[in-house]
Parts: structure tokens; sequence; C-alpha cells
């Protein structure tokens, strides 16, 4: 998101980036019908879908991490349940091996009995034995029962989560479209020309960003290590792709994903989240920004773009449009964030 010109987006664009399921195509009633009045609602709610969005994005990166630790913990009991059958099998192996040798009858029987007291009394002495054991694997067997019944809580407990996780995303969804859907109704109320006179607005706004950021930089303001300017490059590659909620490349993005995707080129795995990469790194003011930097925005961090130099940013600014460059200033600076 985040572009003062962000409402010259077509219909047609608008309608391509809604997520499967759409949202309502009619529009508010007492809607601005001025492109100044549209421009104000529909950057509004693109900023709250792009809200939305993020929290999409978290989610899904959370439901991939539990789908591993349930896995894990699932084969966990799997093996537990494993050694507990080899337990009670050797268990009831010690069992029949101790009745076999006269341990169904009462000792004192069998000493009285026996033709062979001496005899009996070596026995006795490996009954005993015997008898340890039993109960040393009887003690296994009810630890191993045990853990089994407390692992077998923590992946009822993972999957409570995961089911928690997905009606998070299934609602941000929802919000996303719902937002976009909002967006696309108001920017019908406008005429054809109206809407490509914001376009040639953004248009020509994007060229001017993109000249500043591609003069020459002083040797001391360029990018702050060999991982910076090999993130800085693979975002320039992108340049010109489209913007897609919860997209990571290589062939569309959405704000976040192509900070994770360009880092990702240096060896570096950032967090998927605009919030979550405000604290990848040290935080460092916007004066000392280098290329590279990641540049946060707005107050909840909602959005993020990449500090190309000469104030300017490279970002996926919302749906409609493809990344491109943009004055850093156009819009409120959060943090900045040097990986």
């Amino acid at each position: 998101m985040g572009s003062l010109s962000r409402t010259a987006v077509t219909l047609a664009a608008a309608s391509a980036a809604l997520v499967a399921g759409g949202g309502s195509a009619l529009a508010d009633p007492g809607a601005p019908t001025t492109p100044d009045g549209v421009k104000q609602q529909v950057d509004a709610l693109y900023g709250q879908a792009e809200v939305a969005g993020q929290r999409y994005d978290g989610a899904v990166e959370q439901e991939h991490a539990l789908q591993r630790q349930v896995a894990l913990i699932e084969q966990h009991v799997a093996d537990e349940q494993q050694d507990v059958n080899l337990l009670t099998q050797g268990m009831g192996s010690l069992a029949a091996a101790e009745y076999r040798q006269g341990g169904g009858l009462d000792p004192l029987m069998d000493l009285m009995f026996s033709s062979d007291p001496e005899q009996y009394l070596q026995r006795a002495t490996a009954l005993q034995q015997a008898d340890g054991s039993l109960a040393a694997v009887l003690q296994n067997v009810r630890d191993e029962e045990r853990q089994l019944a407390e692992d077998r809580g923590v992946a009822l407990s993972e999957l409570d989560r995961l089911e928690q996780v997905r009606q998070v995303i299934a609602g941000s969804k929802a919000e996303v479209q719902h937002r976009l859907g909002r967006a696309q109704a108001l920017l019908s109320t406008l005429s054809g020309s109206e809407r490509d006179q914001l376009a040639q607005a953004e248009d020509s706004a994007a060229a001017a960003a993109a000249q500043a950021a591609g003069v020459a930089l002083p040797g001391d303001q360029g990018p702050a290590s060999s991982g910076a300017a090999i993130a800085l490059a693979a975002a320039r590659s992108a340049i010109g792709r489209p913007y897609v909620y919860g997209a990571t490349g290589p062939g569309a993005f959405d704000c976040s994903g192509l900070m994770y995707w360009s880092w990702r080129h240096a060896g570096v795995a950032l967090p998927r989240t605009s919030q979550g990469q405000a604290f990848a790194g040290r935080s460092i003011p916007f004066g000392q920004a280098r290329p590279g930097d990641l540049v946060i925005f707005f107050g909840d961090r909602h959005h993020v773009g990449m500090y190309a130099g000469n104030g300017m940013v490279i970002h996926a600014p919302y749906p409609g449009a493809r990344v491109r460059y943009e004055r850093a200033a156009d819009m409120p600076i959060a943090e900045v964030v040097r990986v």
C-alpha cells in the first residue's frame, strides 16, 4: 500500500487483485464522487485491507510452523506407542517364564514339597531376581504410558491452536476481500477520464522516483553490507511485477513478501510480515538510511519498503499496482531497520 496516488488503480486491475471469493460490488450510500474524495476513501480502504493482509500472512506462517510441529509430535507419539507395546510384550514374556519356573505356587508350599530344598532355594533366588526385572519393566511401562498420555494431550492442544489459526486466516482473507470490494465500488463512481488522470499522475510520480533513485550515490552512502547490495539488486529486478496479497515472488508480491524474497537472495530469512520485519535488525534514524535497509511505514507497521537511496524506496504498493520506486516521504515513516 502506501501511495498518494493509490486510487489510480483501474477497475480491471482491482478486480484481478481480489482474492478468490470477491467482495461487495456496491458503493456505500453517500460515497464521494470527486476524484479527491474517492482517493481519500480508497486510500483508507487499501490501508485497512493491508492490515488484514499482513495478519493473513502472519497466520499462514504460523499455520505452517504448527503443521510441522504437529507432525513431529504425532511421530513421537507413534514411536512411544511402539515402545509401550514392546515393553508390554517383554513383561508378558517375563511373567510367563516366572510361572514356568514355579512362580505360580506359594513359596512355603514349594519348599515343603521340594525333594531338594537346596535346589529350591537356588531357584527361589533366581525367581526373586526375575520378580525384580518384572517390576522394573512394569515401572518402565507405566512411565512410558504416562509420557504417551501427556504427549497425546500436547498433540491435541496443538491441533486446537492450528484450527484457531485457520479461522484467523479465513477471517483475514474475508476482510481483505470486503475492503477491496468497497474500494472497487468507489472507483466505479469515477469516469474513465478521471481514472486516467489519476493513473497518469501515478505514472509520472513513479517515473520521477525511479529517476531520482538512479542518481549515483557517494561511496559512503551505498549499501551498508554485501548482503544489503544483493537484496537491493533482487528488489530492483522485481520492478514492474504485480502486487498480490500473500505473494512472496517471484512473479508477484505483497509488501513484506517483496522484502522476504529480496533478502532471501542474500541468505537471510526475514520474518514474513512487515510487523515482524520491523524487529529483524537494528533500528536507525531515517537520515542514516542506506540502500537495502527496510523502511517501515505507518504507526501499526502494516507496510514496508526497501530504501533505494536519494530518499526513495522500492515497494509493492497495493492491489492493481506493480512494484515500483516511490518517495519514502509520501508515507508516514515508522522506523528504518538495518538487517
